[in-house]
């Protein structure tokens, strides 16, 4: 398999894992945390989880500091707007076909009480 290079495909590949998502969600709703903190909301080792946080940290979605002794994540959201941006041609497309089944439902529906 090709090393991932491109920084959406990093951010891709990052929101591939369920995992991965859920820290963003615990980041993004309970503030930052210390890895800790953090892995005690996953049933797994400590070295799978450590490489967890590797991935989203090389895809620009965590960032970590050190406060003490403790490692201290924090969600970083502006690499998410890669995403919608990229996204954003495809929710208008579909946006664009679903107005388009409604006028044909509802011109068929006219057509109907017409009748």
């Amino acid at each position: 398999m090709a090393a991932v290079e491109a920084p959406e495909d990093r951010i891709f590949a990052a929101l591939a894992s369920p995992v991965r998502r859920e820290v963003l969600r615990l980041l993004r709703e309970e503030g930052p945390q210390p890895v800790q903190r953090l892995a005690g909301h996953f049933d797994m080792a400590r070295p799978s989880f450590s490489e967890h946080l590797k991935v989203l940290r090389e895809a620009g979605l965590v960032s970590e500091r050190k406060v003490g002794r403790q490692r201290l994540y924090r969600l970083e959201a502006v690499p998410l707007n890669e995403v919608q941006e990229w996204l954003s041609p495809f929710e208008r497309f579909w946006r664009e076909k679903l107005t388009g089944l409604r006028d044909l439902l509802d011109s068929m529906d006219e057509e109907r009480h017409e009748r």
